[in-house]
Formats: C-alpha cells, structure tokens, sequence
C-alpha cells in the first residue's frame, strides 16, 4: 500500500473536528475520503461492510458505547444512521466524537438534514501540491491576505501538466503503474457511475448509452456556460427521439448528489461597482481527468491537438481542461482559507474573469488561466479592469500559466506558473 499523501484538508480537519460532536467528510467516491477519516478514528463502523452494517442495525447503542472518536463510513448505505448521529449530538456527544464519510442519501429517502449537528467538509480530488508534482512558493492565502510574496521557480512545463490532466487526481487512479493501467481504471470508475452508482442512489438508468453521451457532452462544455439544452444537443447529434429534459435535470441532480460534479457559480457582488453580470455557472467534473476520458483524449491527442471525439472543437479543449485543473487547485486551497471560488462574465461577453475568490471581509483575489509560457498584455486586460472597478477590494490578481518562473508585472499583475501555486 502507498504512503498515506497529506492532504490540504487535514489541516481543516485538525483545526475544527476535535472541537465538533459530528463532522462529515463528503466528496465523489474515490477521493481520499475514508483513508483520511480512518487515520482520525479509535472505532470504525463501515456500513458498506454486511457485518458491521448488521452489527448497527442489532444495536444502535454501539454509536454511543464504542470508543471515539467513531467513524461512521458510507452512511448513506443505512440512511437511519445519519439521523442517529444527529440525536446523538442532541444528547449531548463529547466533541470529536464522530466522523461520517459518504455521499447524499439515496432518492426518496428523507434524513434530517443535519444542520447545526453534524458539520460537512467536502474533500476534492488532490491537487498538484498534494500529488507532490512540485513545492508551492505562492499562497493563495496569503494572495487573499494581500501579503504574498510572488517569486519561484519550476522545471514543470505544458507536457506535465497534460499528464496532470490525464493522470487523475484520485488517489488509486493516480497511483496505477502504467497510463494504461490509469485509463483502465477510469474507465471502470464511469461504468460503475452508470451501472452501481446511479442504481444505488435512487436513479435507475434505462438507456446507460445516453447517459454516457450526455457525461461526454457535460465533459466537452468543461469551463463554459453552455446551456444545458445545448449539452443535451451535443450529446444526441442526430437522434430524433431525444431524452426528455426531466431526464437530463436527472442526470445533473444525480450526478450532483454523488458529488461527480462541481460546477463554479457565477460571482455576484454585493457592491454596486458591477453591473449586467451573466448568472450562469461553468461546468466543471469533479476531476478533469474524467473529463478527458470521456472524450477519449489522452496526453499525447492533448499535446498533439487531435479531436478525439466528435462533441469536442479540438483547438480549444486543452485550454478548458487546463482550466479546469486550476479551478479544482483554486478550490482545493480556498476551503482552507475560508474563501469561496466563482467565475466572473458580463452579460454581453465583453469582459470575464476565470476565477475570483472572495475571502474574509469580502476581499477578492482574481486569477485568469492562459495556457502560455509567458502571459502578455492581452491576458491580463480584464483582471486590470476588474481592478478599476474593485479598487482596494480586489487585493491580488494573477496569470496563472505553464511557465517556469513566478514574478509581478509592472502593472501589479502577478504571474504564477500552475505547479508554484499552493494553499
């Protein structure tokens, strides 16, 4: 078994799940949850598992006599457990007592909501930092703080972080042997999606062609706004009897609940200084490698500029994946510094923003993502006229790229090649 890789998360959960009766770790399967919380845990009930399963069902009491701090994992396998917590933080549980790990409850089944008992952390796919590909030198948070220092250097050029697309950042993906072996597995990671996942949470899926189709339409729109009419479109070229809108609301409320999706929403200030922003948010998948598997595109169609699949413009693909690399670090880094992450676009178009990252205070840090070595004026325009209209509020701005060396511009723009970026 590989070393246990820290995780940016860890450093939330020390800080605030001793002092909470309940914490739940959720996130998409696959991504660290249950390693995490097992190495938090004196006493593990794992529902997935009949015998302990059959154990909690017997005797509920065993939530509150056996030795804390407890994980409960994949809850969502006996829903009633959730609900057995909950009462139990209501009785009293010590602090740390509990952790949950798993996804939302299963269609149709009502559990409490949790609110003001049980306190959700979401764990994401690891980021370039948490994969060890490079030692960051530029904070986010200290972006946020307006007390970064911007300097760094890094061998990490466009092939690495095609590879980074592609390798997946789920940690028994990641660490298959051979590229091969990565496409296998993210193969069988889709299929079970389709065939257990679905099934499990409520959602029978009569035709898994078409759902497979509209995920490969869903990974071609990566980092766009397109509507979801348009998805549906992309994903049935041709066919005159098409899935009916409620089916594809379907697919997205599923796919939501499992945690596979992780759109960002559109940015709308409190201040006046912006007007006639659009309100639609970007598409992201919960990891860009599946995205890229769904297209069929490995590293080298990436490099090579191939169209692997007809749903795709293949000029314009590597830059929405690149993007949506960078959204997945921008998350994973702003959760610790109590930050959020939305995208900006006016209505019209004319102006737009890749990121901006609201933190404590409604300060906001601003980053654009260019797939270029060496960012130029052109690509810095709009985080210059964001500035104009922010003023103090907007306290960083950034390119981030796929060069070596991380510095500022004259114009207070700082640039930071991909890898150098850390929390």
């Amino acid at each position: 078994m590989s070393p246990y890789a820290p995780r940016v998360v860890d450093e939330l959960l020390d800080e605030l799940q001793p002092h909470l009766p309940a914490t739940s770790i959720y996130g998409p399967k696959g991504v660290g949850k249950t390693e995490t919380a097992r190495r938090r845990a004196t006493s593990v009930l794992a529902l997935d598992e009949p015998a302990d399963a059959e154990r909690l069902r017997a005797a509920p009491q065993l939530l509150r006599d056996l030795p804390g701090p407890l994980l409960v994992d994949e809850w969502q396998r006996w829903p009633s457990s959730w609900d057995l917590i909950r009462r139990a933080v209501d009785d009293g549980a010590a602090p740390g007592r509990f952790l949950v790990t798993g996804s939302s409850a299963p269609r149709g089944v009502a559990v409490h909501s949790g609110a003001g008992r049980i306190v959700g952390i979401r764990m994401r796919p690891m980021s370039l930092s948490e994969r060890g590909v490079e030692i960051p030198t530029v904070s986010l948070g200290a972006m946020l703080a307006g007390t970064a220092t911007i300097d760094g250097e890094t061998d990490v050029a466009l092939a690495g972080y095609v590879e980074e697309i592609t390798a997946s950042g789920f940690p028994g993906i990641r660490g298959a042997a051979t590229a091969r072996l990565r496409r296998f597995a993210l193969d069988t990671y889709i299929d079970n999606i389709v065939q257990r996942e679905f099934p499990e949470a409520g959602y029978p899926v009569r035709r898994p062609e078409s759902l497979r189709a509209w995920l490969a339409a869903y990974a071609a729109a990566s980092s766009t706004t397109a509507k979801y009419s348009e998805i549906l479109d992309a994903a049935t070229p041709n066919q005159g009897e098409k899935p009916t809108k409620v089916t594809t609301l379907t697919y997205r409320d599923a796919l939501s609940g499992l945690w596979l999706l992780d759109p960002t929403p559109a940015w709308m200030p409190v201040s006046n200084h912006l007007s006639r922003l659009g309100q639609a948010a970007k598409h992201q998948l919960a990891d860009p490698a599946l995205a890229a598997r769904l297209l069929n595109l490995d590293a080298d169609a990436l490099l090579a500029g191939q169209q692997g699949s007809p749903a795709i413009d293949h000029r314009t693909i590597l830059g929405a994946l690149f993007e949506s690399l960078i959204t997945l670090e921008a998350q994973v880094f702003a959760q610790g510094a109590e930050a959020r992450v939305h995208h900006l676009r006016d209505r019209d178009g004319r102006h737009e923003v890749d990121l901006v990252i609201e933190g404590r205070g409604g300060r906001v840090v601003a980053l654009e993502v260019k797939l270029a070595a060496v960012p130029t004026d052109k690509d810095a325009r709009h985080l210059l006229w964001l500035k104009e209209r922010l003023g103090p509020q907007l306290v960083d701005m950034a390119v981030i790229c796929t060069g070596r060396h991380a510095y500022r511009r004259r114009d207070g723009v700082a640039v930071v090649p991909a890898a150098l970026l850390g929390p």
